[in-house]
């Protein structure tokens, strides 16, 4: 590779760093703003209805996601992010402006906010991921990249909830969106701002896999098994990522539920139950920054380790943790590290809720390994693939729901069965279903 080639591959490397970082800080506004909706009168304190701006931000996958693999193919990488950033920039925009009108109406403009917002990530996704696999040649270096690009979508994950749960503090009927509008602001700065940069950026697309107006599909995408199979377990690992943070921030700020029974005893931490918005949000942060960490050591070490082993260890260890967070006793307390934006404190929590927060470390390697398998061996299949795989991340919408459902009928614990049967896929991909057996079919 030539110096200059070299350069070039460095520059788009780093702006698809930062557009993970955004999909993270876009996707992460959903839960923590919900539970402003979710007390309000109208709604009246439904997990389920709180839950659906999250549910529109991830529906938006299903709708967008072929269509931004055909835009991809069509423009190519940096026309495709510019279109992405310019559309988060109006859904952001739509959600702000849920703050003004009253009752049901201001629900709706956010849940139209959150759809919108929605487009925005599936097609910076459908972006990143293939390029970042493609300029490092598949493998374990596209893993490795892909993997370094996941710890800036975590620290933005980790700053997210933290954010604006201290910006909602207390959560009553009385609680107005407009609360939030500090973060909104950020976001709409954060969007014009990468616009412009990435306006000015220069990007190529990568050689390898690149499609052309010449190129004949002879085949597609689906007639791979190991694609077709990843497609599914990317579903469910959405779902369970989203799904686990998501169901402990809506159980601490369910003050009435969970402070009487102390199932959470606040200690050693400048808060009080009054504040549970902002303690769920530095447990969700928590979640989010072991992702990080567990991100990085999948970074350092990817280049070594392949995808496979790293999924099947990291799955069936989440597995075990996820059993155990259900079914041991929640009388045990332990004294839980909470990270809170500028430092860390402790919270006394059940173990339960301890040992799922600790599911970070496993499911933060997961999304690069299951990209990484399902798309291997593709070629020129890859970028019609991507807008494939990115319909599926709709069951970061899907799953949580469904476990929001559950909620009501098994308690908070008991929903952890639909992380569980997730888990257990995933482990059957990494194991099993991840083999290519198409290995026939021409992909130049």
């Amino acid at each position: 590779m030539t110096t200059e080639k070299k350069s070039g591959a460095l520059v788009a490397i780093i702006a698809m760093m930062f557009l993970y970082a955004m999909i993270s800080f876009v996707t992460n506004l959903a839960a923590p703003i919900g539970t402003i909706w979710q007390n309000q009168p109208e709604i009246g304190g439904s997990a389920t209805l709180g839950m659906m701006g999250n549910m529109m931000n991830f529906a938006a996958y299903l709708f967008m996601g072929i269509p931004a693999g055909m835009l991809l193919t069509k423009i190519g990488y940096k026309k495709t992010a510019l279109v992405a950033v310019a559309v988060g920039f109006f859904g952001v925009l739509i959600q702000y402006l849920s703050g003004f009108p009253t009752g049901m109406a201001g629900f709706y403009v956010y849940l139209l906010g959150a759809f919108v917002s929605g487009f925005s990530v599936c097609m910076l996704n459908t972006v990143v991921n293939p390029m970042l696999n493609l300029i490092g040649g598949g493998g374990n270096k596209g893993n490795q990249l892909n993997m370094i690009g996941g710890t800036f979508n975590s620290l933005a994950g980790t700053l997210t909830p933290m954010f604006v749960g201290a910006l909602i503090g207390q959560v009553t009927k009385d609680t107005v969106i407009t609360q939030v509008n500090p973060a909104l602001y950020l976001a709409l700065g954060v969007f014009a701002a990468v616009f412009v940069i990435l306006l000015f950026t220069p990007i190529s697309d990568p050689e390898v896999g690149k499609v052309t107006s010449e190129t004949k599909f002879e085949h597609s995408a689906w007639s791979f098994r190991h694609f077709v199979l990843g497609v599914v377990a990317i579903f469910i690992y959405v779902g369970v990522e989203v799904g686990i943070p998501a169901t402990l921030i809506y159980y601490i700020s369910d003050v009435d539920t969970v402070f009487p029974d102390s199932h959470w005893l606040i200690a050693n931490i400048d808060v009080i139950p009054a504040n549970a918005a902002a303690i769920a949000g530095f447990v969700a942060g928590t979640y989010w920054l072991l992702m990080l960490i567990g991100r990085i050591i999948g970074g350092a070490i990817a280049g070594k380790v392949s995808s496979k082993t790293m999924l099947t260890f990291v799955s069936a260890v989440g597995v075990a943790l996820v059993l155990f967070g259900m079914f041991f006793s929640p009388d045990a307390n332990v004294n839980m590290p909470i990270f809170t934006g500028t430092g860390f404190s402790t919270a006394e929590v059940d173990l339960n809720a301890f040992v799922l927060v600790l599911v970070g470390l496993c499911t933060s390697v997961m999304w690069s390994c299951i990209f990484n398998l399902a798309t291997e061996g593709l070629g020129k299949y890859t970028s019609k693939a991507s807008g494939i795989f990115m319909m599926m991340v709709v069951g970061g919408g899907v799953l949580p729901l469904i476990q929001s459902f559950l909620i009501g009928k098994v308690g908070y614990l008991m929903s952890y069965i639909v992380p569980l049967i997730g888990l257990i896929y995933i482990l059957f991909y990494a194991l099993v279903g991840c083999k290519n057996v198409n290995k026939d079919i021409p992909v130049d």
